[in-house]
């Protein structure tokens, strides 16, 4: 993935503080409330993720981000201490500590870009995946285990296998951008390609919706909600027309997929 766009110089870093601790206490649009989604469920859990008390981007090294200006807010995630937790790798990331907290390991399985499936079940259970003239082959090269630790070094092995290509195969469009909900993804599968994810969603009285965005980016940084470029607000319209433009991509009409 290549920066290309609204790349602003860099800016003074001084830290701003929110009242706002997560995502769900984010102000709405007037005239709109938020959507409520069912108990338990990935929609509910990322309207509840907990955000960073500055909103300052940090890269995975320490080191601040670039641009300070795309962000609304961060959220309160692990970014890792190598360059693997990029675009794609975001959306992986939420949508396993979604499993992973839920106590759902068994149904924490990612594919890689060679469509090799790689499962949290089996990586506790020892397997590995090692890169043998060009093919990624699954061997049983670890004790069994358990816990943090072990889901930190799987999702680093997914991260460096698994990118757009691979996670667009796994999702489904939807096809109406009205019917968005929390979880969906906007992606872009390619060489660069690009991921963001709708982490919340409000609807008007008059039925229209907006919605909320977060992602990661080159080198792998915290996770952040975006501003929108248009209004230097948060919240996008789920009318947008044929393309969406977020402060470091546009996704074409057609992006919109779930999981």
């Amino acid at each position: 993935m290549k920066s290309f766009l609204f790349m602003l110089p860099a800016v003074g870093l001084a830290i701003t503080t929110y009242a706002q601790q997560k995502v769900s206490e984010i102000p709405l649009p007037a005239g709109y409330t938020r959507i409520t989604v069912e108990k338990n469920t990935f929609g509910e859990w990322l309207q509840n993720c907990t955000l960073k008390p500055d909103k300052t981007v940090y890269l995975y090294n320490g080191a601040p981000k670039r641009n300070q200006q795309a962000q609304y807010a961060v959220l309160d995630v692990p970014v890792g201490k190598r360059d693997l937790q990029q675009c794609a790798d975001a959306v992986i990331r939420l949508r396993a500590e979604y499993l992973y907290k839920s106590n759902r390991t068994e149904t924490i399985v990612f594919k890689a870009t060679d469509g090799t499936k790689m499962d949290f079940s089996g990586w506790l259970k020892g397997d590995r995946f090692v890169l043998q003239q060009g093919k990624l082959l699954r061997k049983r090269m670890a004790a069994p285990g358990q816990g943090r630790a072990l889901f930190e070094k799987y999702l680093e092995t997914v991260f460096t296998y698994a990118g757009t290509i691979s996670l667009s195969r796994e999702l489904k469009q939807v096809r109406n951008p009205q019917n968005i909900q929390p979880g969906d993804v906007f992606i872009q599968g390619g060489s660069p390609g690009h991921a963001v994810i709708v982490i919340d969603v409000a609807q008007h009285r008059s039925g229209k919706k907006m919605f909320l965005l977060a992602q990661s980016y080159m080198p792998a940084q915290d996770i952040h909600i975006l501003k929108n470029p248009a209004s230097h607000s948060p919240w996008y319209d789920a009318a947008f027309g044929g393309k969406l433009i977020t402060p470091e991509w546009i996704f074409n009409a057609g992006s919109l997929m779930q999981w």
